[in-house]
């Protein structure tokens, strides 16, 4: 087996030390990456720090893996050493069951396997992006286009395909008025595709601190959701509502901006339950629902119309060293907009 250099968290409550790790011999299907740059995502902290339930520890985080492949196994098709590549939030699934074959794999209904903190096909725990190298299966290992810089291309293996899926499966485009609740990891990069996809897209944050980032970034609009003017102001207008944060907010009035047949889709995760009342549903036939990732056939699309648009995610890179004090700023919102690991760093 592979030794390599990795940072962990030793428990909920410690802060993430340097260390090392083991990555399985490459198999016939595998492929070894030299991790370039990993991003740090929310869902790392609530991870970690067990918002999200137990952990088994150490733990290795991160889910925004890009590098170059170094090593292939003898029957690997898809990938050949010295291809830009990137894995995201899984590194298997179950390949038989209906979602699967549907090529929605993160919807495994046997349970797809978690890049960090899922237990592997051999029984051990997996471990992330937070470190030198990874051994995948070649079936989730994703081709990064020449068009994106692998830093600015990491963090789009999770913000970007988690907010490319719901944009994509509810019809973003021309003619639809789309509105993004938080510009952060998430909604930055949710703004620049639906703005991408051609449609009417408005930003709904507590403050309008970022307005100039957001018109920039691609955004029509920019209201502060601390206005109590802003949900009269847009009541009924949106076709649908991409909600980033992870954090608890009044979804019934959020819901009451929907037009009709609207949806407000979930792909921030807060730890507390999130309550809604049924007349904010039944008055305009409106949806609320979720989202997770995307399968690895539409993570790849997701990668490919970022090229092709020039879009990449806004990013602070930073060495290993700083990951304990950029959990701190993510917790305090003090990132625009994401921060990525230089993986050199890792020493």
């Amino acid at each position: 087996m592979l030794t390599v250099n990795a940072y962990a968290a030793p428990s909920a409550s410690e802060a993430l030390v340097p260390t090392t790790i083991e990555r399985r011999d490459v198999g016939p299907h595998d492929v070894l990456i030299e991790i370039k740059y990993a991003g740090i995502c929310h869902s790392d902290i609530h991870t970690v720090r067990g918002d999200w339930g137990p952990q088994s520890y150490p733990l290795a985080p991160g889910h925004e893996i890009a590098g170059i492949v170094t090593e292939i196994g003898s029957e690997v098709t898809r990938h050949t050493v010295g291809d830009r590549v990137g894995v995201g939030c899984m590194v298997n699934s179950c390949r038989e069951c209906v979602n699967c074959r549907k090529g929605e794999e993160q919807y495994c209904l046997n349970g797809m396997t978690g890049t960090y903190g899922a237990v592997d096909r051999d029984g051990t725990i997996t471990q992330g992006g937070y470190s030198t190298h990874v051994v995948v299966t070649e079936d989730f290992v994703v081709r990064i286009p020449e068009g994106i810089a692998l830093d600015a291309a990491a963090p789009l293996l999770c913000a970007g395909i988690t907010t490319y899926s719901p944009l994509r499966h509810w019809g973003a485009g021309p003619g639809k008025k789309v509105g993004v609740v938080g510009l952060g990891g998430l909604g930055h990069m949710a703004v620049k595709l639906a703005h991408a996809m051609g449609a009417e897209v408005t930003v709904l944050s507590q403050s309008l601190k970022k307005m100039e980032d957001g018109l920039r970034l691609g955004a029509d609009q920019y209201f502060a959701t601390s206005e109590p003017a802003t949900f009269e102001k847009l009541a009924r207008t949106f076709d649908l509502i991409i909600n980033t944060v992870s954090a608890p907010i009044d979804i019934s009035s959020y819901l009451q901006l929907l037009a009709l047949d609207g949806a407000l889709v979930n792909v921030g995760a807060p730890p507390e339950p999130l309550p809604v009342n049924a007349f904010a549903l039944i008055g305009g036939r409106r949806s609320f629902a979720g989202s997770a990732i995307g399968g690895i056939r539409e993570t790849q699309e997701m990668l490919d119309f970022c090229a092709e648009h020039g879009l990449g995610a806004e990013i602070e890179v930073i060495p290993a060293e700083k990951i304990n004090d950029a959990y701190e700023r993510v917790l305090a919102s003090d990132v625009r907009y994401r921060f990525v690991i230089d993986a050199a760093t890792l020493g």
